[in-house]
C-alpha cells in the first residue's frame, strides 16, 4: 500500500511545494504574464500556421526580464511580530509587524508577507488521511474548499509597507485568517519588493519564530434549561473559590470534639477565655458535566472538529449560569477539568479544547468509567457525541436510569440527518438534537 502511495504523495509536495513558490514569488500580474507564456508555448509550435510564437517570445522576455532584476534588490530588514494571545477558528486575526530599514537607502513600494511553519505532512500522516477520507463520500462544496485540506492551518494576505527611510522604522498592520483549531507556528516574515514592471518579487526573508493558539469556533447559543438542580455540593461556595474543604460562615459557637484546629476563632477565644470556632454552611448549587465524545479513527476528523466547537459553545454559556462545568474526555489518558466560581475560567478550558485529538486505540467504556466516577458531584449532562450507536445509547440510558438529566448533540456528517448517527432515535431517550456539519448554528439554534 505505502508502495502505490508514495508517488502520489511525492507529487502532492512538489505540485502544491510549486504552487506556493509561484503564488508567492509572482505578482498577479505577473502569474497573468505566466499564464500567457504557458499556453503560447502549448499553442505555438506549429510555426507555419499560428503567429502565436511571438507572443510566447514578448512574454519570456518580459519574465526573464523580471527575473534578472530580482538579483539588484539590496534590501536588509529587521523585524519584530506582535501577536496576541490567542486567535480563533474561522475569525481573521490581527497584529502589527514592526519593521526597521537597515540600509543607508529609502525604501518604498515594499510589500511584507507572514512565513508560516510548512503544513505538508509527514508521509504516514498524509496516508492515514488519504484513507480515511476513501472511507467516507464527502459531497463537494466550494464555499468550504480549505477543508481539502485539513493540514492547512491559515491562510495569509499580504500588506503594503508604508515607505521606510535610511535606517527609519515603520509599522505594519497583518492579518491572516486561521482555518482550524489547534497551535500556529510562524517561522519568518518576508519582505517583497517587485521589479520595475511588476512581474515577479525580490525577497528578504527575517527570521522571527513565533507560535499562536487557536481556539475552536464558537456558535452563538439559545436561552437553554439545561438539565439538573440545585445539589449538596462538599465544600459549598468556597469549594469554587478556594480548594479545599470550608464552607460559607455563618456564625459562631463553643468548641466541638473533633472540630478541625483551622476553624478555631483564636480572637473569641481570647476574649471569653474558651475556645470557640467558625460555623459553616453547606451549600448547594448547580453542577454539570460536559462529555466529549473524542473516539473516532478518522485523522482531521470534521466531525471531531464540529463536536469540539459545539462543547467550546456550552463552556462559554454555562459559565453565565453561575455553575460548575466538567470538562471530561478521553485522549491518551483520562481528563476531567472543572471551570466555573472561581475554579477557572472559560479561556482555560478554551485552551484545553484547543488541543484535543481523536482517540483511536482505547474503547468507549473508559469515558462512560469517567463519567460514572463523578456522576455523584454532577446534576446533569450535556453530551456530545460523534455517532449514535448501541453502546452510546445504552451509555445515555444508563445515565437516565441514575436519574441525571441528559442533554445529547450528536454530531454527524452533512447530508445524513438521523440517519448518519448510526442508529434509529427513539422517543423518551432524553433530549437528542441531531447536528449536521455545515449547519451546527442553525441546528445549536433550536435548542429550547
Amino acid at each position: 500500500m505505502k508502495f502505490i502511495y508514495k508517488p502520489i504523495y511525492w507529487s502532492y509536495r512538489h505540485s502544491s511545494g510549486l504552487w506556493y513558490w509561484a503564488h508567492r514569488r509572482f505578482t498577479p500580474a505577473g502569474l497573468c504574464v505566466l499564464l500567457g507564456w504557458l499556453v503560447a508555448s502549448a499553442i505555438g509550435i506549429d510555426l507555419e500556421n499560428t503567429v502565436t510564437y511571438q507572443s510566447f517570445a514578448l512574454l519570456l522576455s518580459f519574465l526573464v526580464f523580471s527575473f534578472l532584476c530580482s538579483f539588484f534588490f539590496r534590501g536588509r530588514f529587521s523585524a519584530t511580530r506582535t501577536l496576541p494571545r490567542f486567535g480563533t477558528a474561522g475569525q481573521p486575526l490581527y497584529y502589527q509587524v514592526e519593521l526597521k530599514n537597515l540600509t543607508n537607502k529609502n525604501q518604498a513600494g515594499l510589500t511584507l508577507l507572514d512565513d508560516l511553519a510548512d503544513p505538508r505532512p509527514a508521509f504516514e500522516d498524509w496516508l492515514a488521511f488519504k484513507l480515511a477520507e476513501g472511507r467516507h463520500i464527502r459531497p463537494f462544496r466550494v464555499a468550504q474548499r480549505h477543508e481539502r485540506n485539513p493540514f492547512r492551518l491559515a491562510k495569509t494576505k499580504a500588506a503594503p509597507v508604508p515607505p521606510l527611510p535610511a535606517q527609519g522604522e515603520g509599522s505594519v498592520a497583518m492579518e491572516l485568517l486561521p482555518l482550524r483549531r489547534g497551535i500556529l507556528r510562524l517561522s519568518g516574515v518576508t519582505v517583497a519588493c517587485p521589479d520595475p514592471l511588476g512581474l515577479y518579487r525580490s525577497f528578504y526573508r527575517v527570521q522571527t519564530p513565533q507560535t499562536v493558539l487557536i481556539l475552536p469556533k464558537r456558535y452563538p447559543l439559545p436561552a437553554v434549561a439545561l438539565p439538573g438542580q440545585l445539589r449538596y455540593q462538599e465544600g459549598g461556595v468556597a469549594l469554587a473559590a478556594n480548594v479545599g474543604h470550608s464552607e460559607e460562615f455563618v456564625s459562631l459557637r463553643d468548641y466541638r470534639h473533633g472540630d478541625p484546629l483551622r476553624h478555631i476563632h483564636w480572637r473569641s477565644w481570647a476574649k471569653t477565655g474558651k475556645p470557640i470556632v467558625k460555623e459553616f454552611e453547606d451549600e448547594f448549587f448547580v453542577r454539570h458535566a460536559l462529555v466529549l465524545d473524542t473516539f473516532t479513527d478518522e485523522p482531521c476528523s470534521e466531525v471531531l472538529e464540529e463536536a469540539v466547537s459545539v462543547a467550546a459553545s456550552f463552556a462559554c454559556t454555562v459559565l453565565t449560569q453561575e455553575s460548575l462545568l466538567d470538562l471530561m474526555f478521553i485522549g491518551n489518558k483520562s481528563y476531567c477539568f472543572t471551570i466555573g466560581r472561581g475554579l477557572g475560567t472559560a479561556d482555560q478550558m478554551l485552551e484545553i479544547l484547543a488541543s484535543v485529538q481523536n482517540c483511536a486505540d482505547k474503547p468507549f467504556a473508559e469515558l462512560e468509567h469517567l463519567v460514572f466516577g463523578q456522576l455523584s458531584q454532577v446534576c446533569g449532562c450535556i453530551c456530545v457525541l460523534q455517532k449514535w450507536d448501541d453502546t452510546r445509547r445504552k451509555f445515555i440510558q444508563k445515565l437516565k436510569t441514575l436519574g441525571v438529566p441528559v442533554l445529547v448533540l450528536i454530531v454527524v456528517p452533512p447530508g445524513g440527518g438521523i440517519s448518519a448517527a448510526g442508529g434509529e432515535l427513539v422517543e423518551g431517550e432524553g433530549s437528542i438534537y441531531v447536528l449536521e456539519t455545515g449547519k451546527v448554528g442553525e441546528g445549536l439554534a433550536k435548542l429550547k
